[in-house]
């Protein structure tokens, strides 16, 4: 039985169309992935897998030897699964989030629903939304405005699960709750010692951590030594790191640590609670650990995955079995990078995953008897993983001598020389960082003629505390500073034609774009700027992140007193731009509130700076609707073009009726 057809059926997926091959047919680069991710059951009978839609994210549940739907969860607009655990052989917890646009982080409403493998008995089992009882189940079930989170699906246990809950008020404490997945009784367990905490049990489901900040977002990690006694283990404020626990030796004798330092890249070490004694067990020269590696079918860490010029692997023991599976399947996988994403509880089954810069993403079931990888899907079947643009990384050095990572996107063919050339500054921007994996966008303005660049400036995410603390009030600064050394870095290398550069990005990445612009006239040719904030003292007054003292002082931390941003603010510097601009904003954006691009647009009008403005309507933070992302992306292409003489999109072919509607 064909899954995708049902799937199809259920959720309206949108259809393929075919374009004329002289300019870009953007229909494969605007249809949505069949699928984000997929965790495999512990007895392996059945796969959850995660559905993008227009504007949510639902959950299938078919039969691991079939591909047969077998049940389903679909929330309700501008919802999205964004957790999916097996707590039991047949029962799934699904964890929500909103996201009021594709671009947005998702934010996790604390909601829990569970569902049956066949999608019987769904129930939301806590969360805002939770009704005190539901029809057929026990009553007796608690209603409190609280936002939950898994914490130890407490395998072994069909029944109960590990949650932390955090109340509805500004930075509060949070506490650690036993769960029935059935009826959503709940016990308390502990309430812990910081506020906002995060919780990690050892393997026999015994809480020991919690790490959390109060609103001062000084971070703070505590172990338990009993069910009376908290031990403060690390102090941000005093010791200037933070150090995250990511779980127990199997033998719950040593926690392990990711620790970070003064200099350089985070570390991997192993505590002894009982002894203090403390080894570092990884390290990479470069970057800091990125994915955890558990031993499969269970929770414990054995290695980590280093994302840098290339993605590498390592652990704790190179000659375990876990080891040696993932040697096998790199070298059958060459320029690949291959995860283990999850197991049976028998480990008889390996749910694999390869990806690339050039590749989304494949999946394969591995039988560690057999030593076979079967494929079992992939995430966008219909890209051609030969003939998309290659990436390579790049480095450099600040003005200031500070390294910079980054990579290079060029069109298939291209030999790498004076090409017209797109500099794209990440969102974010704090923590966030652009790791050289398949990006759709970049293969996009590839496939236009267009090499694409990628810095992660100061501030970025993976290159150790003391490049992002790097970053301190030092928006449309040295952030700055570091988008324009890496692309006068490309003229220098004769990789970008000096007289054809645009500069172009979206959220952060759109304000640095339009600070570009704004401090360095002769460089850039264009600037485009996407679901961007523009006026840095409204983002204290306008958007979600100020909403609590937290996120007050994180802005303060970050961005320094309100008063002095307008010496930085885009919006205020419209007359020192001398290209042409692009901006395109949704107006229900509440993480860069329209607001921001509609000041844009006046002040670049009354500057008489050439700009074309696009606004759509039930849209947020990044374009959802089909419809909305082709007027988009070919607005973009046309813009480009003018500037760079790059490809423009081809014009849709026909589509199906009602399915287009003006932004």
């Amino acid at each position: 039985m064909n899954y995708r057809h049902l799937l199809a059926g259920l959720f309206a997926l949108a259809c393929t169309c075919n374009a004329r091959a002289a300019d870009v047919a953007l229909d494969d680069y605007l249809r949505r992935a069949e699928f984000n991710d997929i965790q495999l059951s512990p007895t392996g009978e059945y796969l959850a897998m995660t559905l993008p839609l227009e504007d949510a994210t639902a959950v299938a549940i078919l039969r691991t030897d079939s591909m047969a739907l077998v049940g389903s969860f679909r929330p309700p607009r501008n919802n999205h699964a964004d957790t999916v655990d097996w707590v039991s052989d047949t029962r799934l917890l699904i964890g929500l989030a909103e996201k009021w646009g594709a671009l947005d982080e998702p934010r996790p409403t604390g909601e829990l629903y569970a569902i049956d493998a066949n999608g019987k008995r769904g129930d939301l089992l806590v969360g805002y939304r939770a009704r005190p009882d539901e029809p057929g189940f026990v009553t007796g079930r608690v209603v409190e405005p609280v936002a939950a989170f898994l914490a130890d699906p407490l395998a072994g246990d069909e029944r109960n699960v590990l949650i932390s809950l955090w109340p509805f008020a500004n930075d509060t404490s949070a506490r650690l709750e036993r769960m029935d997945v059935i009826t959503g009784r709940r016990m308390l367990v502990s309430r812990s010692p910081v506020q906002r905490a995060t919780f990690t049990t050892d393997n026999s489901g015994e809480l020991r951590f919690a790490r959390g900040a109060a609103a001062d977002n000084v971070n703070k990690l505590y172990y338990r030594q009993d069910r009376d006694h908290w031990k403060l283990v690390n102090d941000e404020g005093s010791s200037h790191r933070i150090e995250r626990p990511i779980g127990f030796s199997a033998d719950n004798t040593l926690a392990y640590l990711i620790v970070e330092q003064a200099k350089g890249p985070d570390v991997v070490v192993s505590w002894n609670p009982q002894t203090g004694e403390r080894n570092t067990l990884l390290q990479d020269a470069v970057v800091d650990p990125t994915h955890v590696i558990h031993q499969p079918g269970t929770r414990v860490p054995i290695g980590v995955q280093f994302v840098g010029a290339t993605p590498r692997t390592a652990f704790f023991d190179e000659q375990s079995a876990t080891a040696r599976i993932q040697r096998m399947l790199e070298k059958a996988f060459p320029g690949q990078s291959v995860s283990l994403l999850s197991a049976t509880r028998d480990n008889a089954r390996i749910l694999v995953k390869v990806s690339s810069a050039r590749n989304p993403g494949d999946f394969f079931l591995f039988n560690t008897a057999t030593r076979e990888a079967a494929f079992l899907t992939a995430r966008h079947r219909w890209f051609d993983r030969d003939g998309g643009a290659s990436v390579r990384p790049v480095t450099l050095a600040a003005r200031d001598g500070l390294p910079l990572h980054g990579y290079l996107t060029l069109p298939q063919g291209s030999d790498g020389r004076g090409l017209p050339m797109v500099v794209v500054p990440h969102g974010g921007p704090i923590g966030i960082f652009d790791d050289g994996s398949f990006e759709r966008d970049n293969q996009l303005l590839a496939a236009a003629g267009y090499a694409v660049l990628q810095v992660n400036f100061r501030g970025s995410g993976n290159y150790g505390r003391a490049h992002t603390q790097a970053a301190a009030q030092q928006w449309g600064r040295a952030m700055q500073d570091d988008v324009t050394d890496a692309t006068r870095w490309a003229i220098r290398e004769g990789i970008a034609d000096a007289q054809r550069i645009c500069i172009y990005g979206a959220s952060y990445g759109a304000y640095s774009a339009m600070m570009g612009a704004v401090r360095e006239p002769g460089l850039y040719k264009c600037a485009a700027g996407y679901v961007g904030v523009y006026d840095l003292p409204l983002m204290f007054k306008r958007g979600d992140i100020q909403d609590r003292t937290s996120g007050l002082n994180y802005l303060r931390d970050w961005l320094g007193d309100p008063a002095g941003l307008s010496a930085v603010s885009p919006v205020n510097l419209a007359a020192s731009i001398k290209v042409p601009v692009l901006l395109a904003a949704g107006r229900e954006d509440q993480r860069a509130p329209v607001q921001h691009t509609e000041r844009m647009e006046a002040a670049l009008k009354q500057a008489g700076v050439p700009v074309e403005a696009a606004y759509y309507a039930r849209e947020g933070h990044g374009l959802y609707g089909e419809a909305n992302q082709r007027d988009y992306y070919s607005r973009l292409l046309a813009f480009l073009s003018r500037s760079l003489g790059g490809a423009t999109a081809a014009p849709p072919s026909a589509a199906p009726a009602g399915k287009r509607k003006a932004p």
